[in-house]
């Protein structure tokens, strides 16, 4: 599954004192049962127009329609909060103590917790969407805090009762708390999506790995722009061409795998863990 060359590079860089940085998106979720935000998952309504998740799940969405918008993230926490890491988390998670923390950089678009879980440590580990884990005020007061455990499961054709959304209050102004995640039409920052560790971890890449993800939003290709014009070889797993694989194939950059990433990791994780 692995290329002979690629293994031979994977062996000579591992005993080298050089620096990967790994990249993920949706699509190594996807192997948990966590649907993608682009995939085919559906629509939310609101009166008797149907939205995306990238159209529903907007700050301007949540001003105008804030109950509707926690409603969706709900049913999207609620597709997530049980799901466990699979076999490519997991290789990712051994692989960070065999590089050790000051080699070993992980930056991940998804926001459900799973590189964490399967044991990525967060001072390693970027989430530049942001976590449904905690939840932050959507006023003034910039209170975050931990997502409430006790809030009960809902579908999008349920209604919450009101005691429900009492937990969702900020407990220091009493207004309506927000998910802490990066919604479609918010910038990145440092504060809430590590935006410049971030692209530090890029300029220090010796090696990229891009795992599910496609190239669709601004930071993660501007990872990869950066480690591309300083020159550095980049692996690109996805199931199907994205941009970043199309990228890798015109320009020879490094090595494309097509497949689940479930698979393919623990074998890349074996090839470096031969060398041990």
């Amino acid at each position: 599954m692995i290329p002979q060359d690629l293994q031979q590079f994977l062996r000579d860089f591992y005993r080298s004192n050089r620096k990967v940085l790994f990249l993920t998106g949706a699509g190594i979720s996807a192997e948990s049962g966590i649907p993608t935000f682009r995939g085919d998952d559906g629509y939310w309504t609101i009166g008797s127009q149907n939205y995306t998740p990238m159209q529903i799940a907007t700050n301007r969405m949540f001003r105008q329609y804030p109950r509707k918008v926690w409603r969706w993230v709900l049913h999207y926490f609620n597709n997530a909060r049980h799901a466990q890491p699979n076999p490519g988390h997991e290789a990712i998670a051994r692989l960070e103590p065999l590089f050790g923390s000051e080699r070993f950089k992980l930056v991940t678009q998804n926001v459900d917790g799973l590189h964490l879980a399967a044991g990525n440590t967060h001072d390693n580990t970027y989430t530049i969407h942001g976590t449904l884990a905690q939840v932050r005020c959507s006023h003034s007061c910039d209170q975050i805090i931990p997502f409430p455990a006790d809030l009960g499961h809902y579908t999008k054709d349920d209604i919450m009762p009101e005691e429900e959304w009492d937990k969702l209050a900020c407990p220091e102004c009493s207004e309506l708390m927000r998910p802490h995640v990066l919604f479609f039409d918010e910038y990145y920052n440092e504060p809430y999506n590590k935006y410049e560790s971030a692209l530090r971890a890029a300029f220090e890449a010796d090696l990229l790995i891009v795992v599910g993800t496609t190239g669709a939003t601004s930071l993660p290709w501007l990872i990869f722009e950066t480690v591309m014009n300083n020159g550095q070889p980049i692996v690109a797993i996805n199931l199907e061409p994205s941009t970043f694989t199309q990228t890798i194939e015109v320009n020879e950059l490094g090595w494309v795998l097509f497949g689940k990433s479930g698979e393919i990791l623990p074998e890349i994780e074996k090839v470096i863990k031969g060398n041990q």
